[in-house]
C-alpha cells in the first residue's frame, strides 16, 4: 500500500539583520508560530551582536534552538516548525528559487541590508534569499530601522519598491492605544504580518472612532 504524500512544508523566511530592533523580529516570529505558520530563520553575523547587546542572549549556530527559545520567551509553541540556516550557508534551501518558501520578512533591516538587497549583492544568505524572493515574485517585506535616512538609502528603498518589495519602516502608530514598549513593538510586528496576510491579534485596529485609543488606555490603567 502506497504511503500518502506528505504536504509540502512552505515556510516564511524571517531574516534578522544587525539593526537595533530585535524585539520586532521576536514578535514577528512568535506571531507566525501562533498562526500555525512554519518559519525558516536567517540571523546575520551582525544581528548576533545586536541580539547579545539588546537581550544578553548569545545566539549560536550550534545551540540555536535553545538560544531561540530563550530569545522568544517562555510559553512559545511551535518551535518544532522553525528551521535555522546559518548566514554563511549559500547552499541552504532558501538560497534557491525552487525552495518552496511563501516569502520573506526582513525584520529589522539595516541600511546595509537594504542596499545589498536593492543592488542584488547577495553577500550573505539573508541578502541572497531576499534576491531569490524578488526574482520569484514572492512577497518580500523590508522593515527598515534607521533614522534619519540619507538620500542613498532613500534611493535604495525606492528601488526595492519598484522591484515589488513592501518597504515598511519600523514606525509605531499610537492610534492603536499602545502605552507600553511591548504594545508599540506589537504594532510594528502586526503591520509586517498584515503586509503578507497572516492573521494576528497584536494591536487594536482602527475602526473610525475618534478617542477610542485614549479610552482603551484609560481602561487598562
Amino acid at each position: 500500500m502506497e504511503k500518502p504524500e506528505q504536504p509540502v512544508r512552505r515556510p516564511w523566511v524571517v531574516g534578522v539583520s544587525g539593526a537595533s530592533g530585535t524585539p520586532y523580529a521576536a514578535a514577528v516570529i512568535r506571531a507566525l508560530l501562533a498562526a500555525g505558520e512554519s518559519v525558516d530563520l536567517v540571523v546575520s553575523r551582525a544581528a548576533r551582536l545586536t541580539i547579545l547587546d539588546e537581550t544578553g542572549i548569545a545566539f549560536r549556530d550550534a545551540h540555536w534552538r535553545a538560544d531561540l527559545a530563550e530569545w522568544l520567551g517562555a510559553g512559545v509553541d511551535g518551535l518544532d516548525d522553525v528551521r535555522y540556516w546559518p548566514a554563511g550557508d549559500f547552499a541552504a534551501g532558501p538560497s534557491s528559487g525552487s525552495y518552496p518558501a511563501k516569502g520573506m520578512l526582513v525584520v529589522p533591516a539595516t541600511t546595509g541590508a537594504v542596499a545589498g538587497i536593492a543592488l542584488g549583492l547577495s553577500k550573505d544568505l539573508l541578502q541572497r534569499t531576499a534576491s531569490v524572493t524578488l526574482k520569484e515574485r514572492r512577497p518580500l517585506v523590508v522593515c527598515v530601522r534607521e533614522t534619519p535616512l540619507n538620500g542613498v538609502t532613500l534611493k535604495h528603498l525606492v528601488e526595492l519598491d519598484a522591484q515589488g518589495a513592501v518597504v515598511l519602516p519600523a514606525s509605531p502608530g499610537f492610534y492603536a492605544g499602545g502605552s507600553t514598549v511591548a504594545e508599540l513593538v506589537g504594532f510594528v510586528a502586526g503591520r509586517v504580518l498584515d503586509a503578507v496576510g497572516v492573521p494576528h491579534a497584536l494591536y487594536r485596529r482602527w475602526e473610525g472612532e475618534l478617542g477610542a485609543a485614549a479610552r482603551a488606555t484609560e481602561r487598562s490603567t
